[in-house]
């Protein structure tokens, strides 16, 4: 059997982002990292794949330059019921290929000297005193450490650790060559959400994403909803109907799951860490991959100190009164605002308001640490932009 003090399950940004913060923040004990992925790169990945700001400043942090191929988005329309909204701003996101993306992380990892053994598909897991003993179509492993990044299905997460809460979405999404549509958002440097189906009973929203595939400009189109059960008729529907309104041909959809964090979801055990989509990202729109990048920095700080200190309960892992944890509660909340009953009112808020827009897109994209401050200070930003008039003239919605 082999030992090791950290074995991290799943080579997606997680369980590479947690490699890679623990070879900038102890380097010796990263050479004795193992990273399990069940297949190989490059593997096909579905995720429309937005880098918002947050993402790459994660990046440049862990001197990982974006060198795949991308599409940047400057500018944004946000169709609500009954308007439209135009948005710019010097970058809102870069939109990669996950199967690029994912590949230059893993090679950033093997090029500072983590051990990442690909093919190798976990079976089983079983605790003990000392840590997790593991077993794969291989061999045997034994981790002091268990960093679980394998996903929304996570097996780390069914063997290993009681999350309390079920809390998956569902996302369904195609890839279009943008030659044969009518859709501009390529070459304008522009995605699109969709809220429209709201009052139809989408909890959810559809989405247009300019992206590159084999060099060739392609849209990304699809429909997300924060609850997956029994939602997968009327995603399929709304996304047909939507690539009929851009007049697109016939083309596979391929549908995946989306776990977001709740209040109530437990995210680590004894010797046992969750982290990215196996913990649970952003509720209200589904993003992941920001997240599973401070997931990989919080793993990698948290297994770090309990080698130090021999202290394996991981009870200060938990994402508690976190800014990070903050942000993806107030996301949860925000599931329940737009997506709920008092969808006019909210909506009205945010097409309407032009500081109101502003405050919540950095907060939402990490700009200017917007998503650390307090709601109050957020709450005070707005209302100095004079917005009572607007208030007073939208609540009857």
């Amino acid at each position: 059997m082999e030992r090791r003090p950290v074995i991290i399950i799943g080579s997606g940004p997680a369980g590479s982002a947690s490699a890679l913060f623990l070879q900038a923040q102890q380097p010796a004990l990263a050479r004795e990292v193992l990273i399990l992925e069940k297949t190989r790169h490059p593997r096909p990945k579905v995720c429309a794949g937005g880098l918002i700001p947050h993402a790459l400043h994660c990046l440049r942090e862990l001197g990982v330059p974006l060198r795949v191929p991308n599409a940047v988005v400057n500018r944004a329309t946000v169709e609500v019921p009954g308007r439209t909204v135009a948005y710019e701003s010097a970058e809102l996101c870069r939109v990669v290929r996950r199967d690029e993306f994912d590949q230059s992380l893993v090679e950033a990892c093997k090029q500072r000297g983590v051990d990442v053994r690909e093919d190798e598909k976990v079976i089983a897991f079983e605790r003990d005193a000392q840590g997790v003993r593991i077993e794969t179509e291989r061999g045997s492993y034994h981790a002091r450490v268990v960093i679980g990044a394998d996903g929304s299905g996570s097996l780390v997460r069914r063997q290993l650790v009681n999350v309390g809460r079920d809390c998956v979405g569902k996302a369904v999404m195609c890839d279009v060559p943008v030659a044969g549509i009518d859709w501009s958002g390529f070459h304008r440097e522009r995605y699109e959400f969709i809220f429209t189906a709201v009052p139809k009973g989408l909890r959810g929203y559809a989405w247009a994403f300019p992206c590159l595939i084999n060099g060739a400009p392609h849209a990304n189109i699809g429909v997300y909803a924060v609850d997956a059960r029994g939602n997968g008729p009327l995603l399929h529907r709304l996304l047909r109907e939507h690539l009929e309104r851009l007049r697109a041909p016939e083309v596979p959809l391929k549908s995946f799951p989306i776990r977001w964090y709740g209040a109530g979801v437990r995210i680590a055990t004894p010797h046992v860490l969750l982290a990215g989509d196996a913990a649970g990202v952003d509720a209200l729109m589904g993003e992941g991959i920001s997240y599973a990048l401070e997931y990989g920095r919080r793993a990698a700080a948290a297994a770090a100190e309990a080698l130090s200190t021999g202290d394996f309960d991981f009870a200060r892992y938990e994402l508690g009164d976190s800014w990070m944890g903050k942000k993806l509660r107030r996301l949860e909340m925000a599931t329940r605002l737009f997506y709920g009953r008092t969808w006019p009112l909210w909506f009205a808020i945010a097409s309407r308001s032009p500081q109101a827009r502003e405050i919540g897109i950095r907060w939402y994209n990490g700009i200017d640490n917007w998503d650390r401050r307090r709601g109050r200070e957020a709450l005070r930003a707005w209302w100095r932009g004079d917005m009572r008039r607007e208030v007073a003239e939208h609540m009857p919605l």
